[in-house]
């Protein structure tokens, strides 16, 4: 039998806040895609517990319990003893990295931890993207890959503006992927901070958030990413991310990581910012007619920050008519690399929700990269998916 190895592994006080109520079973995606205990919150807790309690090995079994999970934390916006299952899984995915080490999983960490967080590399990466909608190539790239790439905007990436004015010093973090392939959403939040008198600093020395290592268990490289972005944004009053996966991960960096509950306290989403600032009227609420657009809440967004409101707000100050997705939040299936490492599971999920998406209109708004891929990759026909706050801009200019 075995126990936890790591500084990272769930705490007794995590597992023993679950009392295994079972309010969390419908709520939980892979629970209600199975019906199988193993593949609910209750179930995995009780085999972390037993792991934890040397009853149970940190085996096969386990592993595969704790990565069916989608991590989409949906389960703690219902849990009444507010367990935070998904810091657990965290905890549990680097016990199973530091106990049943793999080549696969070194290498998904080092291609996370390191290759994504390279600049160079990630723009070469976009650069071939562009050639490949130029050329027309993404046309004819197999169902899903190929509408993902056409669904790409790989633009100029955002520059630091003069930090004119003299509001506090916004630390714009602007991603690793989403400063290359959604640009256009890191320009919108400088415009809209700026015009509301905000000073937008980026720093260069900044680097990928962490989100998608540490969700897989690859802690030392979490560790090592949020440390980098500690010392970058050190001189600024608040830190801002435009990505919700993004902004949940830099909210849990004191659990991250020691020297992080300063950065954590202060870390916001885009929309709950520029929703602030539409609500004390240094951003314009427009009298418009806009149409309709289907929005759809990230898990990140949802249910880790529980931050529902902040995008409608700013989609209904901008004239639009907000009709949600999915009113009970599933998962879209994306949740960081699972559609690589469960395309099928991934698959059904996202074929869901674009099912609830058809013909509810052509405009659809979410605030998570991963989650605009996945929407696009289901939806064969024309629709156009963007941030909340590009639809803002977009009718701020409109109406001069």
């Amino acid at each position: 039998m075995t126990a936890w190895v790591t500084d990272f592994a769930p705490t007794t006080a995590e597992l023993n806040s679950c009392v295994a109520c079972g309010l969390c079973l419908p709520h939980c995606p892979t629970f209600r895609l199975t019906g199988l205990e193993s593949a609910s919150p209750r179930g995995r807790i009780a085999a972390m517990k037993g792991v934890a309690e040397g009853v149970l090995d940190l085996d096969a079994d386990f592993e595969e319990a704790m990565t069916f999970c989608l991590n989409c934390r949906a389960c703690e916006a219902v849990c009444p003893s507010m367990v935070p299952f998904g810091r657990a899984m965290e905890g549990a995915r680097a016990e199973i990295t530091a106990q049943r080490p793999t080549a696969r999983r070194r290498l998904r960490h080092l291609l996370l931890g390191r290759l994504l967080s390279n600049r160079g590399l990630v723009g070469l990466a976009t650069d071939g993207v562009r050639v490949m909608q130029r050329l027309g190539v993404s046309r004819i790239l197999p169902g899903r890959l190929g509408r993902g790439l056409r669904g790409l905007r790989p633009l100029r990436p955002v520059r630091a503006p003069a930090l004119n004015g003299s509001g506090p010093t916004i630390g714009l973090l602007v991603g690793c992927v989403m400063n290359k392939w959604f640009s256009g959403v890191n320009t919108a939040a400088v415009e809209l901070l700026t015009r509301a008198g905000y000073r937008v600093a980026i720093p260069g020395e900044q680097t990928c958030c962490g989100a998608l290592v540490v969700h897989d268990g690859g802690i030392d490289e979490g560790r090592r990413l949020a440390a980098i972005n500690i010392r970058a944004f050190d001189n600024v009053d608040r830190v801002v991310a435009t990505a919700a996966g993004c902004s949940a991960h830099l909210k849990s960096y004191g659990k991250v990581i020691s020297e992080g509950a300063q950065i954590a306290a202060g870390a916001a989403d885009i929309t709950q910012v520029i929703a602030e600032l539409i609500a004390s009227g240094k951003l314009p609420t427009l009298a418009a007619d806009s149409g309709d657009v289907v929005l759809h809440d990230p898990c990140h967004l949802r249910h880790a920050q529980r931050s529902t409101e902040p995008p409608r707000q700013i989609l209904r100050a901008a004239g639009y008519h907000v009709i949600d997705a999915d009113p009970e939040g599933l998962c879209c299936g994306a949740a960081g690399i699972y559609s690589l490492l469960r395309p099928a599971t991934s698959r059904e999920l996202g074929t869901r929700l674009a099912n609830l998406i058809d013909d509810r209109g052509e405009l659809v708004a979410t605030s998570n990269p991963g989650c605009e891929m996945q929407i696009r990759s289901h939806l064969d026909r024309g629709y156009r998916i963007a941030h909340p706050i590009e639809l803002y801009l977009e009718a701020i200019r409109s109406s001069g």
